[in-house]
């Protein structure tokens, strides 16, 4: 799973045997679901920095921490009576502006959306030196005195080990406080931590209570997870329909996991109709964003010229690809190995641009 915000939590899928081979085509080809283990329980990940956080009222999705712009503030309630001049100049990058200005709001009218705009502004080292202590006053100050989006952010500081060792109960705490106030992603992440079953007990039936919560409000993340839960059956009755009618909604939002999993519905015909051109098309989306498992989706199909007009060219090429970021299948290295000298140099080409962005992505991280 992709998801990148803390707690990252791998959501398994059981994976119903191997890839058939492409070159046997007699009856619909499944494409399994991307699970490593049948059945396997949720596995944690290391917790990344957290990303920049709302400090506004309004329950929104907020993006995975690898996005690299911060996230503004949402629009002011309207019962505020004046315009929050520093909100504005926030969203319009003036952050040395928005500091002056929401210190002003704080010292003149003890603001409460000030103080967390602060702390985001300190967070993220906007306009200021980034500051986490300082940061986490300003939240800590917001939070006491209801703020969610304040709870939400001072509890990935907390869970991202920012203001020391990780405290994931008190980043618990503050996730429970801020999802109970309406906070869309701190439901989900709270979720996660109950299909971790490590700071909880693990509680099925809870995280999928709370993701519904958040699918509901639009959160692709939690519609993906509670997908999950409905295919496995894990607490809530099994159902493959509104699995599929969780993904499709994901999916729509351009969530790339969720589209590579509604792709292998609509494929398989799974909970919904089958649909081999939708799925092919969706797969290409997804492989084309860099997800190995499209990849090699997507060289099966095009292997054996479903839902796409066989290309064995592509097939190699999206093989080779999904091979270097960790995808490998037995079956398509054999298929490679059948083709004309001139249709794997053609593959081979194609795909250089690819490895060498792989490649030099790897040297980078290490």
């Amino acid at each position: 799973m992709s998801t990148a915000r803390y707690p990252a939590v791998a959501l398994a899928l059981a994976a119903i045997g191997g890839f058939t081979a492409p070159a046997a085509a007699q009856g619909p080809t499944p494409l399994t679901p991307p699970a490593a283990q049948e059945a396997s329980p949720p596995a944690a990940r290391p917790a990344p920095k957290p990303a920049p956080r709302r400090p506004a009222p309004a329950p929104a999705h907020v993006p995975p921490a690898a996005t690299p712009a911060p996230s503004p503030p949402a629009t002011p309630t309207a019962s505020q009576r004046e315009p929050d001049l520093a909100y504005g100049a926030f969203q319009r990058g003036h952050y040395m502006t928005a500091f002056s200005l929401a210190t002003r709001r704080v010292e003149e009218q003890k603001d409460v959306k000030a103080m967390t705009l602060l702390g985001e502004l300190y967070s993220n080292g906007l306009g200021v030196d980034r500051n986490d202590k300082k940061a986490a006053e300003w939240y800590r100050l917001a939070a006491d005195r209801g703020d969610r989006e304040a709870m939400f952010a001072l509890a990935l500081l907390h869970l991202g080990g920012r203001l020391g060792p990780a405290d994931r109960e008190q980043g618990a705490k503050l996730l429970a406080a801020a999802a109970k106030l309406g906070h869309v992603s701190a439901a989900y992440d709270l979720g996660l931590l109950y299909l971790e079953g490590q700071l909880f007990p693990q509680d099925f039936a809870r995280a999928a209570e709370l993701f519904r919560g958040a699918a509901q409000a639009g959160s692709p993340e939690a519609q993906y997870a509670l997908a999950t839960l409905y295919k496995e059956g894990r607490g809530v009755p099994k159902d493959l329909g509104e699995a599929a009618r969780l993904l499709a909604a994901a999916a729509r939002a351009d969530y790339t996991d969720a589209q590579v999993e509604y792709a292998i519905a609509l494929f398989n015909g799974a909970g919904i109709g089958r649909d081999e051109p939708t799925a092919a098309a969706l797969l290409k989306k997804a492989a084309r964003k860099g997800n190995a498992i499209a990849q090699n989706r997507l060289a099966n199909i095009l292997a054996i010229g479903r839902g796409l007009p066989a290309d064995p060219v592509q097939a190699i090429k999206w093989h080779m690809v999904a091979k270097a970021g960790g995808v490998g299948d037995i079956p398509l290295d054999a298929f490679a190995q059948k083709q004309a000298p001139d249709v794997r140099t053609a593959a081979e080409k194609a795909a250089k641009p690819w490895l060498d962005a792989i490649k030099e992505a790897r040297e980078s991280r290490s």
